[in-house]
């Protein structure tokens, strides 16, 4: 019993160190010099300690303005999505109303629609509209999410039926049951959904990719293919450096809400 005891703890701190070397492995080398990167890869310790290639970076791209943008439009794809998901969830709750469970169905469904079906319809109505290069043009497409809705409606079934009722013979406004009954109650839930949503707007790759030109239009993980590919040629340091400051607002929001975004998981019956 013992033996198994320890083989599983072994085996976990295995995966642990597998998980965290990436990010282990990006910091120590954003400050190290390029040559001791190649010469000293397994070596963690920078050895001489340099903020060269943050300097660099600085240099090379419009770093604050690239931010801004990324930042930009996280938040505004994860506002959206919060709100259309909120009001879906309510409305898939709470109201009754013809074809609820086949629409609810359908909503869901979506879910497994791959992004390659979609995109190329996306674009052209993006095109359409010369939204090519603008952060709208990445923006629009994702302004609801079916994941969203889903884990918001799990949450609002654990809310006694009874309480509802109660607020709606009290002739209380859907506004303001939704505001002062519903809200407080699947508040972990919405905040564990919206650091989700951010963390995946933040580090979207292909959709930006396909959206934006200038430099001036990019996002931080487009920034990072200047660094890395044959076009913008291979300074493996500044990539090192640039992948720390991509990683380092979502790393910090979710080892803040992890608790959030784990109960939110296990309630709505993701493992």
């Amino acid at each position: 019993m013992k033996i198994s005891h320890y083989f599983w703890h072994i085996l976990i701190i295995v995966f642990i160190i597998i998980a965290i070397y990436p990010i282990l492995f990006a910091v120590s080398n954003s400050f190290k010099h390029l040559n001791d990167a190649f010469t000293s890869t397994i070596n963690l310790i920078p050895n001489p300690f340099t903020f060269e290639n943050y300097q660099r970076l600085h240099e090379t791209i419009p770093l604050l303005k690239i931010t801004l943008n990324t930042f930009v439009i996280a938040s505004i794809i994860t506002a959206f999505k919060i709100v259309t998901s909120f009001l879906a969830a309510y409305a898939l709750t709470y109201f009754n109303f013809r074809f609820k469970k086949t629409t609810y169905f359908l909503l869901i469904s979506t879910i497994f629609i791959p992004f390659t079906v979609t995109m190329i319809p996306n674009y052209l109505i993006i095109s359409h509209f010369n939204l090519i290069d603008s952060v709208w043009g990445v923006i629009l497409p994702q302004l609801a999410d079916a994941i969203g809705i889903f884990m918001l409606t799990q949450a609002m079934r654990n809310i006694p039926k009874p309480l509802i009722e109660a607020a709606q013979i009290d002739n209380i406004s859907t506004f303001n049951i939704m505001k002062d009954h519903v809200l407080p109650i699947v508040r972990p839930a919405l905040t564990s959904t919206a650091i989700w949503f951010f963390i995946l707007a933040w580090n979207d790759y292909v959709w930006p990719l396909l959206m934006l030109r200038s430099r001036d239009s990019y996002t931080l993980p487009l920034a990072l293919q200047l660094f890395v590919s044959s076009e913008g040629g291979t300074n493996f340091t500044v990539a090192m450096a640039l992948s720390v400051i991509t990683m380092a607002i979502p790393l910090i929001l979710y080892l803040i809400f992890q608790r959030y975004i784990i109960n939110t998981f296990s309630s709505s019956g993701i493992k």
